[in-house]
C-alpha cells in the first residue's frame, strides 16, 4: 500500500511539472494539458484515485496548495498596475461579481433545473476564475497592461469572495429553514469573515514588522513566511470554514502593500511563485484525476451544456458590459474581458464540500454539482485558452510585433546596435539614468527610458511586455552582473545577456557564472566596441542568400564582428560565447564592419 501511494504522488507531481512543459513546448493552455493528463491517469484508464491513495489527507492537502496559490497571487498584485483603471477593476470586482452571482444562479435553477436554494450557492462559487487559470493565460497570451490588469485582479480579489458568496447563501438557507428567522442568525457568518479579514491583515503586518527587524535569516525567510501562511489558514479555518482563503489572501495583499517598503520581503516573491507553480500543477492532476467515469458521462447531458453555454454567452458578457457602463474601458476591452472567465482549482474543490454538505441536508439535486462544476471549468478552460489570444489580436489588444529586445547602458556602441535592430523592425529601447548618455538615441527616435532600471517602481513605468530578451551592456561590470541576476526570473535564463567590460570574458572580477551568458564574441568587450564605434566602424545587416550559408567562415578574416541574427520568423538570435551562428537562407546577419 506505502508503495502504491509513493507512486501515485511521484506520478502526479512528475505528471503535472511535464505537463507545464509540454504546453510551453506546444503552446498550449497548460491548464488543458494538466486536465488531459489527469483524467487519461484518473477516468479513463483507472491507474491512479488520489482520493483512495491519499484518504483523509486528500482535502487538507488541497485546501493548502489553493491556500498558498492564492497568497502568491496576492503578493503579485500592486495597486500602480491599475492606475487610470482602478474605477474598472473595483466596478468588476464588486459590482460585476454581483451581477455574475445573480445571473449564474439564475441560470443554474432555470436551465440546469437545480433548486433555488442549490442555484444560489454554485452561483455564488462560479463568480471566481483564480490565478491558477488566469495567469498562465495571460502569459502566453501576452496581452497589453491595461486588459492583463483587469482580468488578474478579478481573479485574484474574487477568488475568496466566490467561497463566501456560496458559504454565505447556505447560511441563508439554514437560517430561513429554522421555524423562526432572526436577522441576527446570519452575524456568525458576518463575524467570522471580519475575524479573517483581521486575521490576515494582522499576520501579515507582524510578518513584515518580524523580517523589517531582520528577526528572520535570508535563507529562511521563505519558508518561515510560507510557515505563517499554512498558520493564517489553519487559524481562519477553524474560525470559520471556507474563511482561509480571504485570510491568506488579505495577508498576501498586506505584504505586497508593505514589501515596497521593506525590500526584502519582495525578494521571497520568486520561491513563492515557483512552489505555486508545482501545486497548480499537482492540484489539478490531483483533481481531474479523482473524477469518476460516471461524473465524466454526465457532464455530456443538455442541461449542463446548455448552462455551460448561457454562462459563456449571456452571464459573463452582461455582468462585464453592466458594471463598467461609464468606466475607462474602451468596448475593445469590454468585449475580451466579457469573454475571458476560465474557472480552475477553487470552483473544483469547494464545490465537492457544497455538494456533500448539501446531500447530508437532503438536498438530491446536489449530486450533478461536482459534473456541473467540471463541465464549466474544463469547457471554459479549453474554449478560453484557445480563443483569448486570437481574439486579442483580432481586438488589437495584444502586442503582435516581434519580440523586442530591452538594452540596459546607452553607450555609443548600444546606441548604434538599437538602431539598426530598429530598422530591422525590432522593438527595441535603450535604459540608461543619464540623460546626457540617452540623447544620440533620443536623436535616432530610438524609445529611451531615463531611470534605475534596479529599482523597484521601474516594472511599473515600463512595460516589459514587448521585450523578449534584455542586454546588459553598461561599463560596470559588477553592475551589468546584477542586472542579468535581477530580471532572469522575468526573462529567463537563456534570454538574459551581458556585455564583458574588458580584457576577454575570463579576465573580469565578476565571475562568469554571474553574467548570464556572455555575447558575441572573446575580442568583443564594451571598451573594444566603443572604439571601434568611435572611429567610425558601422553596424550592418547582411541579408543571406542560398550561397552565402557558409559566410560565417569569412567574417574574422575580413575583420568583421558578428552579433546576432534575425531569423526568417523574425526572431532574434544572439551569437554568444557558448553558441554560435546558424544561418538559413533569408536571415539577417548583423555585423560591425570596418569603415569602408
Amino acid at each position: 500500500m506505502q508503495e502504491y501511494i509513493l507512486l501515485a504522488i511521484i506520478t502526479v507531481i512528475v505528471l503535472g511539472i511535464f505537463s507545464q512543459w509540454l504546453a510551453w513546448r506546444i503552446q498550449w493552455p497548460s491548464i488543458v494539458i494538466m486536465s488531459i493528463a489527469g483524467l487519461l491517469i484518473g477516468p479513463v484508464f483507472g491507474l491512479i484515485n488520489p482520493k483512495e491513495a491519499l484518504g483523509d489527507l486528500y482535502s487538507p492537502i488541497i485546501s493548502l496548495a489553493v491556500a498558498v496559490i492564492l497568497f502568491e497571487g496576492s503578493t503579485s498584485l500592486d495597486i500602480r498596475e491599475v492606475r487610470g483603471i482602478s474605477k474598472s477593476v473595483f466596478r468588476v470586482v464588486t459590482f460585476g461579481a454581483f451581477l455574475a452571482w445573480i445571473g449564474g444562479s439564475l441560470a443554474a435553477h432555470y436551465i440546469a433545473g437545480l433548486s433555488l436554494e442549490i442555484s444560489f450557492i454554485i452561483g455564488g462559487l462560479f463568480v471566481v476564475t483564480g490565478p491558477t487559470v488566469i495567469i498562465p493565460l495571460l502569459r502566453q497570451a501576452k496581452l497589453k497592461p491595461r486588459t492583463a490588469a483587469v482580468l488578474k485582479w478579478e481573479g485574484i480579489i474574487v477568488d475568496p469572495i466566490g467561497p463566501l458568496l456560496a458559504l454565505f447563501a447556505y447560511e441563508i438557507i439554514k437560517v430561513i429553514g429554522r421555524t423562526s428567522f432572526h436577522i441576527s442568525d446570519l452575524i456568525p457568518f458576518f463575524l467570522g469573515c471580519v475575524l479573517a479579514f483581521l486575521l490576515g491583515l494582522g499576520i501579515g503586518l507582524f510578518v513584515s514588522l518580524l523580517v523589517s527587524k531582520g528577526w528572520f535569516p535570508e535563507y529562511l525567510k521563505s519558508p518561515i513566511i510560507l510557515s505563517f501562511v499554512f498558520i493564517c489558514f489553519s487559524i481562519a479555518e477553524v474560525i470559520m470554514h471556507e474563511t482561509g482563503m480571504l485570510a491568506v489572501t488579505v495577508m498576501g495583499l498586506t505584504l505586497a502593500r508593505t514589501g515596497r517598503y521593506v525590500r526584502s520581503i519582495s525578494s521571497v516573491g520568486h520561491f513563492i511563485e515557483n512552489i505555486s507553480v508545482l501545486l497548480t500543477s499537482t492540484v489539478f492532476i490531483l483533481l481531474t484525476a479523482s473524477l469518476t467515469r460516471e461524473t465524466i458521462l454526465d457532464i455530456f447531458s443538455w442541461p449542463i451544456i446548455s448552462f455551460v453555454l448561457a454562462m459563456l454567452f449571456l452571464v459573463r458578457p452582461l455582468s462585464i458590459f453592466i458594471s463598467t457602463i461609464n468606466t475607462e474601458l474602451t468596448l475593445q476591452e469590454k468585449t475580451l474581458i466579457g469573454w475571458i472567465a476560465p474557472r480552475g482549482i477553487v470552483a473544483l474543490t469547494v464545490s465537492g464540500y457544497f455538494a456533500e454538505m448539501l446531500l447530508n441536508d437532503g438536498y438530491q439535486g446536489a449530486s450533478i454539482l461536482t459534473a456541473l462544476t467540471f463541465a464549466l471549468v474544463f469547457i471554459t478552460v479549453c474554449v478560453h485558452g484557445f480563443s483569448l489570444g486570437p481574439i486579442a489580436r483580432k481586438l488589437d489588444l495584444a502586442n503582435t510585433n516581434p519580440p523586442g529586445v530591452l538594452i540596459v547602458g546607452a553607450s555609443s556602441f548600444a546606441v548604434a546596435f538599437a538602431e539598426q535592430l530598429k530598422n530591422l523592425g525590432t522593438p527595441v529601447l535603450i535604459s540608461d539614468n543619464s540623460n546626457e548618455r540617452l540623447l544620440p538615441a533620443k536623436d535616432l527616435e530610438i524609445p529611451t527610458y531615463r531611470g534605475e532600471i534596479l529599482e523597484e517602481h521601474s516594472e511599473f513605468e515600463i512595460d516589459l511586455t514587448p521585450y523578449e530578451s534584455i542586454l546588459a551592456m553598461t561599463g560596470d561590470t559588477a553592475y551589468n552582473a546584477l542586472v542579468c541576476q535581477s530580471y532572469v526570473p522575468e526573462f529567463g535564463y537563456n534570454n538574459t545577456f551581458a556585455l564583458p567590460v574588458y580584457g576577454n570574458a575570463e579576465s573580469n572580477d565578476v565571475p562568469l557564472s554571474l553574467h548570464a551568458r556572455i555575447l558575441f564574441g572573446e575580442e568583443a568587450v564594451f571598451t573594444e566596441l566603443n572604439r571601434k564605434i568611435n572611429i567610425g566602424h558601422t553596424i550592418e545587416a547582411i541579408e543571406i542568400s542560398a550561397k552565402q550559408t557558409a559566410i560565417k567562415n569569412e567574417l574574422h578574416t575580413k575583420g568583421i564582428i558578428p552579433l546576432c541574427v534575425r531569423k526568417k520568423n523574425r526572431q532574434i538570435e544572439f551569437i554568444t560565447l557558448q553558441e554560435k551562428i546558424t544561418l538559413e537562407e533569408g536571415n539577417h546577419l548583423i555585423v560591425l564592419v570596418e569603415p569602408k
